[in-house]
């Protein structure tokens, strides 16, 4: 069945979490950490729906479905072949029933999908600009790692439209623009509520935030504790493996 599964150039990598696996193809793009982090930071709580905008290989739905009690989960992408995979992922592990992977623009989302309907939004958004260090702007790698199709207020923007009064939302970016993620989020009247700056080491600068954010809500924000990643280099600090799984 695996082989017949996979396509030439991919692989079936193991999760860590109930025996699910993803497939994924190194030559196009793989999850990274901060896709993992962020389905740690997120909370979705039973009975709850999820969409991730920008799923990629589905990563994110397939880790909360495994981590939370949520009803159902959606992965919203752009490119055909990176969601195929994410529907072949959800299809090997048998979550049909609870993951759907849609084909479509984060711009468009609350069309597709209709306003106010979900309880939570995530999303791992392009973190470059389009211009910074741009190479090949058809290519799977750089569409996901730069802003070419969707940029940073088109998140937030259809974040605001697709939550429900009170619904929650978790990004993680990085620390660079964290300015003006704040703004737009109070912009399209998205409250900080919750923060957490990842540091690969204790001694580095950070390379990643975590932010969660409530639609409508009041003005509190709570900046949780440092996570560090890497207690020496190829060993995680103890948080690390307890998000992985391991």
């Amino acid at each position: 069945m695996q082989e017949e599964l996979l396509l030439p150039g991919e692989r079936l990598d193991d999760l860590q979490r109930n025996g699910y696996k993803i497939i994924q193809n190194p030559q196009k793009f793989c999850f990274g950490m901060d896709a993992v982090l962020l389905s740690g930071f997120a909370k979705v709580k039973p009975g709850e729906t999820v969409i991730d905008l920008g799923t990629g290989t589905g990563i994110i739905p397939i880790l909360l479905e495994a981590k939370s009690r949520g009803q159902h989960f959606v992965g919203l992408e752009i490119q055909e072949e990176s969601a195929d995979m994410a529907a072949r992922s959800v299809a090997y592990n048998g979550l049909e029933n609870k993951i759907s992977i849609q084909v479509g623009d984060i711009k468009d989302a609350a069309k597709q999908f209709g306003a106010s309907s979900f309880d939570v939004v995530t999303s791992n958004p392009p973190y470059m600009t389009k211009n910074h260090g741009l190479v090949n702007d058809g290519d799977a790698k750089t569409i996901a790692r730069h802003e070419i199709l969707c940029d940073l207020e088109d998140v937030i923007s259809s974040t605001a439209k697709l939550l429900k009064p009170g619904g929650r939302c978790y990004f993680v970016h990085r620390p660079f623009r964290l300015v003006e993620i704040l703004s737009l989020m109070s912009q399209y009247k998205i409250e900080p509520k919750r923060m957490q700056l990842v540091y690969p080491y204790l001694d580095k600068e950070p390379n990643m935030v975590l932010i969660e954010g409530l639609r409508g809500g009041k003005s509190r924000l709570t900046v949780e504790k440092p996570l560090i990643v890497y207690k020496e280099p190829g060993v995680y600090m103890p948080e690390i493996y307890d998000i992985y799984g391991y």
